[in-house]
């Protein structure tokens, strides 16, 4: 069991290293990068724990803007990854990852410089791309990341301070039409539509919203439609995007759509086929995770505590947590109510505020990490529900 001097000494380290954190994510702020085009981001971020004894691998888990820092404190004990973001998007920082590297960075040191006397390994693991397609955590988990951990964690800025219970499956496929192109007005009755099956298919999918649980969400847009009005066009492309907070249930309705998308083809006298673009899982929420997370929180007087986020869109994290205990949490640097991907967002990015929220979050981080490392019970209990949320999400996960 670890004493209040402890935990005292790690929050007072965090203190000292808040200035030069806090300088860290204005750098990246000031560095936007896209998905897969963080070198800057993963640069600073890799030399800097080199430069505080940590061993790191870039790139990682097959990817270039990955890497995996670590440090071994002993021999056994548990594994904790500390896991971050990093990609912006076209906008610039508007979902506060510049955040969560130096947040990472910031536990990861204050742990290793002030919990010296019990067997732990924390990891920070830079997981680029987030914010595009199906995430890089999707494939990084398939390249053998992450299932060596006991616990992963994760920070990011929001507009209170909290955690999360559920979010979006999803499921994004590009979906091509092929017909036969003719002149539309001398012989239209030798084309035949790529485009007449794809309004099908759109209209299919608006049908099928009034047949789904109120949780379910479609959305397509056209990439492809043609070029010349004169012309029957041969070829149409699409992409189509459904969620819902039931991969259970999302897959059936993908089933469903398959039969809409089947149906227009026929209708047309087409064909069509369909590559899945990405793919994400619902989250497995461990409740006593949550709750240490909020623990701390409170002992730290953070800012702006709310009530658990019960529904949230879709994320990447989710297929980890699928492989491993985890949980984020949030830490308040705007106003109550104010979404992320806003000019809000991006406008308070290097504010007072979002630094405040930064050392919030690498202090909620170090503390629970401690706990997990120096109370056994606590990771035992957390282990056992993760277990017990995993058996029943084979069926689904009910509130």
């Amino acid at each position: 069991m670890q004493s209040n001097d402890t935990k005292a000494a790690i929050e007072a380290h965090v203190e000292s290293l808040a200035p030069y954190l806090a300088e860290m994510s204005d750098n990246i702020f000031d560095h936007p990068e896209l998905g897969f085009r963080e070198f800057y981001a993963c640069k600073l971020l890799t030399e800097e724990l080199r430069s505080r004894g940590f061993e790191v691998e870039a790139p990682y888990a097959g990817f270039e803007t990955a890497f995996r820092a670590v440090w071994h404190n002993g021999n056994g004990g548990p594994n904790i990854g500390l896991l971050c973001e990093y990609d912006a998007l076209p906008m610039g920082h508007g979902c506060a990852h510049h955040l969560q590297g130096p947040s990472c960075i910031g536990a990861a040191v204050a742990l290793k410089e002030t919990l010296a006397d019990v067997p732990y390994t924390i990891e920070v693991i830079g997981t680029p791309a987030e914010e595009i397609e199906e995430g890089g955590k999707t494939p990084m988990l398939a390249n053998g990341a992450f299932r060596h951990h006991d616990v992963v964690l994760m920070m990011h800025g929001g507009n209170a301070c909290t955690t999360d219970i559920k979010s979006m499956a999803l499921s994004d496929f590009r979906v091509a039409y092929h017909g036969v192109s003719s002149h539309s007005a001398i012989a239209p009755d030798k084309g035949r539509s790529a485009l007449e099956a794809l309004m099908l298919a759109s209209n299919g999918m608006a049908y099928l919203r009034g047949h789904v649980l109120d949780d379910t969400r479609m959305a397509m847009i056209v990439e492809e439609g043609g070029s010349a009005v004169n012309a029957i066009v041969d070829r149409a492309v699409a992409r189509m995007e459904l969620r819902s907070y039931s991969r259970n249930y999302l897959d059936q309705v993908i089933v469903r759509m398959e039969k809409i998308l089947q149906g227009a083809a026929l209708m047309t006298e087409t064909t069509y086929d369909v590559v899945k673009i990405g793919e994400m899982h619902s989250k497995i929420p461990i409740l006593s995770l949550n709750n240490m997370l909020m623990k701390n929180a409170r002992r730290i007087d953070a800012r702006q505590i709310g009530e658990p986020r019960r529904k949230t869109g879709a994320t990447d994290f989710a297929s980890v947590m699928r492989i491993v205990p985890g949980s984020c949490i949030r830490t308040a640097f705007v106003p109550k109510g104010t979404p992320s991907h806003s000019q809000a967002y991006l406008d308070a990015g290097k504010s007072a505020d979002a630094h405040r929220a930064l050392a919030e979050a690498v202090k909620i981080l170090a503390l629970t990490s401690a706990d997990l490392i120096c109370e056994p019970e606590s990771l035992r209990m957390v282990k056992a529900d993760f277990a017990n949320a995993m058996e029943r999400a084979k069926t689904d996960w009910e509130d």
